[in-house]
């Protein structure tokens, strides 16, 4: 088939290697716009972009997918169908109509659980033991549309968001591979989506990112997994962010009020409104991560605390 791939981040290109390396065509990809990043925010394009660039694809990089002259061209392609995975914009039903098979959609949760846009940082937050990944028809609604295949994946008790991201990537690009074969082959019906069982999964802000100490050690873990990589987990010390990685809870570790530190040669505890946790790196302000107990170390203060 022809296709015109949409997507932007680093996550979407396993599933554009997959169908690059099928017997499919990829004909364009649709991406976001080059946009300013990092600390000098120098204009860079998306991976999606880059890796257009470097095989000679055609890249579309419309402000906003119902742009005349962006439908005109999708119209010009003449693209049997559009996978998307993270794309990062509502594609209009002017869009969704253009191909003869229309859009389909990764989406890494199982829906209807966690619609939105971040459903692997909720699944990690809420504690879910067991998540996976869908490939739907893309429509009006918010992942609402019928189901072509989906996959599941255990949540370790250790997993970050990025680390459960990566896995369902590579799957969900296999499983992406295979629903659009077996929609060239006329061999494959949607499943509706139970109207039981929703969840909403939105944006993950930095507040969001924030570590409420006052919650209990399990919840603190969660919270700084699933916000791990980005936007990453952080507390305040001495008026300034302090970068966090993941947690250990720590049953033996010392007695400490919320957000009071304990610092030992080898050990930095905080208490939580259970038993403490210990950390494993930090980044203060304009340094590069560190070693957590090797942080503890520098510090002059008697009696720190996180707030």
């Amino acid at each position: 088939m022809r296709i015109v791939f949409a997507g932007t981040p680093e996550v979407a290109l396993p599933t554009l290697e997959a169908l690059h390396g099928s017997d499919h065509e990829v004909v364009a990809v649709l991406t976001r716009p080059d946009a300013r990043t990092g600390r000098g925010r120098k204009v860079s394009r998306s991976p999606v972009a880059a890796w257009a660039d470097e095989h000679g694809v055609e890249a579309l990089t419309p402000a906003r997918p119902r742009e005349p002259a962006f439908l005109e061209r999708l119209r010009e392609l003449d693209a049997d169908l559009v996978p998307v995975v993270a794309y990062g914009a509502l594609v209009p039903p002017a869009a969704l109509a253009v191909p003869r098979l229309g859009w389909i959609n990764l989406h890494f949760s199982l829906l209807p659980a966690w619609r939105g846009a971040a459903p692997v940082q909720h699944a990690v937050l809420a504690g879910d033991a067991m998540t996976g990944a869908c490939v739907f028809q893309l429509e009006a609604g918010l992942d609402t549309g019928p189901v072509y295949g989906r996959l599941t994946e255990p949540i370790a008790p250790t997993d970050t968001s990025g680390d459960l991201l990566g896995r369902l990537a590579v799957a969900g690009a296999r499983l992406t591979v295979d629903v659009v074969s077996a929609l060239e082959a006329g061999a494959l019906v949607p499943e509706p989506q139970p109207e039981d069982g929703v969840t909403y999964a939105p944006k993950i802000t930095v507040e969001d990112a924030r570590v409420r100490w006052d919650h209990p050690a399990f919840a603190v873990d969660r919270r700084v997994r699933a916000v791990t990589p980005a936007p990453g987990a952080w507390t305040e010390f001495e008026g300034r962010r302090l970068r966090l990685g993941p947690v250990a809870i720590d049953p033996e570790g010392p007695s400490l009020a919320p957000g009071e530190v304990a610092l030992a040669k080898r050990a930095v505890h905080v208490g939580t409104a259970t038993e403490p946790v210990r950390l494993d790196r930090v980044q203060p302000a304009g340094k590069q991560p560190m070693d957590a107990a090797a942080w503890g170390r520098g510090l002059q203060t008697e009696s720190p605390v996180f707030t």
